[in-house]
């Protein structure tokens, strides 16, 4: 099973319970959650002209590969009732692959680590509430030094 950090954010509807909607799917779909950090209120980034986000970071283990842990991802966005909107736009849930392991991927589908993730206050707060001690695979830097 592989460790793996998931950025969770709502600015559209219930945003509190779309994000723990999101925490039982991954529950139910066999993902073992190991830890989750507090609920932060973040301004949108991006696009400003939006609510304000609700953000979390959940740590899990997983037996899925990358590719089917974004597929299974995507999937939970919709039944929650994401729609498609434009970048940066207000979402019901968006959920994304922070880190898988120690994994580097990028193709056209999927960038880990998070392409930009240390630049964001609404990812790395929360990172830093569950996981100061881990070491971007890249940077080569912990979490807590981001």
């Amino acid at each position: 099973m592989t460790t793996v950090f998931l950025g969770l954010g709502s600015n559209r509807g219930n945003r509190k319970k779309n994000i723990l909607r999101a925490i039982k799917l991954l529950k139910r779909s066999g993902q073992k959650v190991l830890r989750l950090s507090s609920l932060r209120e973040t301004k949108p980034y991006g696009y400003k002209k939006q609510k304000k986000f609700l953000n979390a970071v959940v740590k899990l283990k997983t037996k899925l590969l990358p590719s089917e842990l974004l597929e299974l991802c995507k999937k939970i966005e919709k039944k929650i009732g994401r729609t498609k909107s434009f970048r940066w736009g207000p979402r019901e849930i968006d959920i994304d692959i922070l880190f898988f392991g120690k994994k580097i991927i990028k193709n056209k589908k999927l960038t880990i680590p998070h392409k930009d993730l240390h630049n964001r206050a609404f990812v790395l707060q929360p990172l830093m509430e569950i996981a100061p001690n881990f070491v971007h695979p890249v940077l080569k830097k912990r979490v807590s030094e981001l």
